[in-house]
């Protein structure tokens, strides 16, 4: 039986991802964190005999060493992108594996500089995991099933969550803004990485059309390689409402790059405020549209996930892909994104006996 450690596991992710385990696998789980009591809270919640705790410090390389025995893999679902290189050493040192649940350049810097190491100790880490980054690509390779060459491919994402509490996640979240790139993969080659476009979205009969942004993960990267036939592809983001993008957004983007450090927190709040004055429905989306040939013919799928709450949602979809790594089906020496490491089809059916709305009908998309 497999032991996997959760640093940051009493946080709004890792208490997600800690219950579906316990509900969707045999894995004994470690809650760990700086605070052994707010453990400790959360593992009384869950009273399971397969639930311990740990007090860990990500900055601290002999407390995440001790931390580490007899530990299959370490769940990353707290925001260390600052200690990245600290917890990948660590995880490496103690042959670990690793999955993480953050957006961060800095991260994806540190795991690259060690990939060969990684790869060489027979390591599978993992990374980009969770809603997004991790389900984009997910969703088209998983659209990629439904015909038989891929010519287009666009994913688009949808944000709306109400009395959400900001975190030191949102900080993170915010520093992606410094390194912010929009390029998107049109008539065979990336446009530039400063370019942007609009583009409009219908996320169905709930939703309507939106206006959505483009916004580059690097899970996107490889997928033309990928799919040699595949001319279109990328990822764009809705807007939340004038207020927030018309007013803040500007001016968040301005301020964090005249003040990165100081302007982080005030201005990640005000934004956070701005997204919070969004009308209902509450739902957090995603959707891909493909198009492509199926015996021959033109085909098109439009497929989306949704769930009320963004946090569950970041966590179902790494528990379903730690299903297929639990049983070894998806378990690869080196550093993977999550989605292309995960198997689609047997994930997105995990996904909805999870609670993830997953719809394939056309008919919802049509107004």
């Amino acid at each position: 039986m497999k032991t996997l450690l959760i640093l940051g596991g009493y946080g709004y992710t890792g208490k997600f991802l800690a219950k579906h385990l316990l509900a969707q696998t045999d894995a004994n789980i470690i809650i760990s964190g700086r605070s052994l009591e707010k453990a400790k809270s959360f593992a009384d919640e869950l009273n399971s005999p397969r639930v311990t705790v740990r007090r860990v410090d990500a900055s601290d390389s002999d407390s995440l060493a001790q931390a580490l025995q007899n530990v299959n893999l370490c769940l990353v679902a707290a925001p260390t992108t600052h200690h990245a290189e600290t917890v990948v050493r660590a995880c490496i040192d103690a042959r670990v594996d690793y999955l993480d649940v953050q957006f961060s350049s800095k991260k994806l810097n540190a795991l690259y500089a060690r990939e060969n190491e990684i790869k060489q100790a027979g390591l599978c880490f993992v990374t980009e995991a969770g809603y997004h980054p991790g389900l984009p690509a997910a969703l088209i390779r998983y659209a990629a099933t439904k015909m038989d060459i891929l010519e287009s491919a666009v994913t688009a994402g949808y944000l709306n969550m109400n009395n959400i509490p900001y975190t030191e996640a949102v900080d993170e979240l915010m520093e992606a803004f410094l390194d912010y790139q929009a390029q998107v993969y049109k008539n065979g080659v990336w446009t530039k990485p400063t370019s942007w476009e609009m583009r409009s979205f219908n996320f169905g009969k709930d939703l309507g059309k939106r206006t959505c942004y483009s916004m580059f993960f690097e899970e996107l990267r490889n997928l033309p390689t990928m799919y040699p036939s595949l001319k279109e592809t990328g990822f764009y983001i809705s807007g939340s409402n004038w207020l927030a993008d018309l007013i803040v957004t500007p001016l968040v983007f301005v301020g964090i790059k005249l003040a990165p450090k100081r302007g982080l927190r005030p201005l990640g709040k005000l934004m956070w405020w701005a997204m919070g004055k969004s009308r209902p429905p509450y739902l957090v989306a995603l959707k891909v549209e493909a198009k492509g040939l199926l015996n021959g013919k033109q085909a098109e799928a439009q497929i989306r996930v949704a769930h009320p709450d963004g946090y569950e949602l970041t966590a179902i979809p790494v528990v379903a892909y730690l299903s297929q790594y639990l049983d070894g089906s998806s378990r690869k020496p080196g550093v993977h994104m999550m989605g292309h490491i995960a198997e689609p089809v047997r994930l997105f059916q995990d996904m909805r006996k999870m609670g993830a709305e997953i719809i394939e009908s056309p008919d919802h998309f049509s107004m």
